[in-house]
């Protein structure tokens, strides 16, 4: 089913048919505030999902002040019965659909030469980039799929084909089993009419990347991450599955 673009606005933010869910929506200054104002401008009710407790709340709070729906859930996504126990709070207070869910959790670290690198940065990289994403799909397909719906994920240039990948290759491998995943769950259902696409941005223009990177630095803008996130998951983009899109 999906929603629609931004040409094509949701009519009411009362239907609460068309929810959207969202994970790693961070602090103030990150990619997620941007997605989530983005899909809160077209009327989608938001379900927040993010690690830190007082980041979701001050992401739901101040939607709500701006008279949007949102709610905000804290969960540590890389924990299975965390997660289960967030999909069953999600369908207590939202029902069971979904049109979308877009992955946003995640992390970079550099690990080094693989001759010298760290298991522990190994591990903590597919925990937060791959696992979470794969329980979070686990989750909440059941909720996509009675909306025939969408999910988008986060890549990375670092999983795109000739891409620099010395010195992190821990992120790079995650975030090559993302686009893996994506392309498995894009192909098994496709039966139940749900779709699944990945995005591959560059260095986002966030804060923290302004301040380990510079203000000079060449980035892609929030906003120009979350139009393209907000079309992968409205009907323009129904014939769009198994792609991932790269962004520089």
């Amino acid at each position: 089913m999906g929603f629609h673009s931004d040409q094509h606005p949701i009519p009411s933010t009362q239907d609460s048919s068309v929810t959207v869910l969202l994970t790693g929506v961070g602090a103030r200054g990150q990619v997620g505030e941007a997605v989530a104002d983005a899909f809160a401008q077209l009327g989608a009710p938001l379900v927040l999902v993010d690690r830190t407790a007082e980041h979701v709340a001050e992401r739901a709070a101040a939607l709500v002040a701006a008279g949007h729906q949102a709610q905000g859930y804290a969960c540590d996504l890389t924990n299975a019965e965390q997660v289960a126990g967030l999909a069953e709070s999600v369908r207590a207070r939202h029902g069971d659909r979904l049109d979308a869910v877009v992955h946003m959790a995640g992390g970079f670290a550099m690990s080094g030469p693989v001759a010298d690198s760290s298991l522990d940065v190994w591990h903590r990289q597919f925990s937060i980039n791959l696992t979470t994403a794969y329980l979070t799909a686990r989750a909440f397909l059941p909720f996509v799929r009675a909306a025939r719906g969408a999910l988008v994920f986060f890549a990375s240039p670092a999983a795109l084909p000739g891409a620099r990948t010395a010195e992190m290759s821990a992120y790079a491998a995650a975030k090559s089993g993302v686009v893996a995943l994506m392309r498995a769950i894009a192909a098994e259902e496709r039966p139940h009419g749900v779709r699944a696409n990945a995005i591959a941005p560059a260095a986002i223009r966030t804060t923290s990347n302004i301040q380990s990177m510079g203000a000079d630095a060449r980035f892609v803008e929030r906003e120009q991450v979350a139009s393209l996130v907000t079309f992968l998951c409205s009907e323009r983009a129904s014939a769009i599955s198994g792609t991932v899109v790269p962004l520089s």
